[in-house]
């Protein structure tokens, strides 16, 4: 199926994914020195495809439309987000969003939401739209600066349109990473292992 045919099937989900967590509030003081950005993936770096070379987009300013139907920017800060577009030719797709906190707590607090919001995923998209199953996994724990976690969504619509996405998040000091991994398929076309080593890898580059 193709990117925006799967993009149309969930965009009436994304209201579901907007309003969930506590609401993050910046401190009244004076904002931290502004960090070095953060690197993203290469396209070398993201699980491999049997049939096609990935091929990455440029880092761009603003927050990525293809996690809106999972991860928003509702009830945070207003922050600087930056994210970087990868493709393959036949139909996988992958996203990551980085952000630099003014604070590692702010950060803390802001995994910790984007983590809350991707759990709870799938039983907001089922509310929001009875035509679409969805079922969540968690997939752990990586060991890896202040530590990421990845999970698994599978949605199946009425008329048989049927995706799998990975996502995870991932901290390092005041630096929040989030990545996506999308294509047709269900949880047995995953590649829960090769996605945890791109989300090691995505942390590791947040020095």
């Amino acid at each position: 199926m193709p990117k925006h045919v799967r993009a149309s099937a969930l965009t009436a989900l994304t209201v579901a994914a907007l309003a969930v967590g506590t609401v993050l509030t910046a401190p009244a003081v004076s904002a931290a020195p502004k960090a070095a950005a953060p690197k993203f993936l290469s396209a070398s770096q993201l699980p491999p495809h049997p049939t096609s070379d990935w091929t990455a987009g440029p880092v761009t300013e603003g927050f990525p439309e293809a996690l809106g139907f999972c991860v928003s920017t509702e009830g945070v800060p207003s922050y600087d987000y930056r994210h970087r577009e990868f493709r393959t030719d036949l139909d996988t797709n992958a996203v990551q969003l980085t952000v630099v906190a003014d604070t590692a707590a702010l950060a803390k607090a802001l995994a910790k939401h984007y983590d809350d919001l991707i759990r709870t995923c799938a039983d907001r998209i089922e509310e929001n739209d009875p035509d679409v199953e969805a079922e969540g996994r968690d997939y752990g724990s990586l060991p890896v600066e202040e530590g990421a976690r990845v999970r698994g969504l599978h949605t199946e619509t009425s008329w048989g349109a049927t995706d799998i996405n990975l996502l995870s998040v991932g901290r390092d000091g005041r630096t929040v990473t989030v990545v996506q991994w999308g294509q047709m398929g269900d949880f047995g076309d995953a590649p829960v292992a090769a996605f945890k080593k791109t989300t090691t890898t995505a942390v590791d580059k947040l020095h």
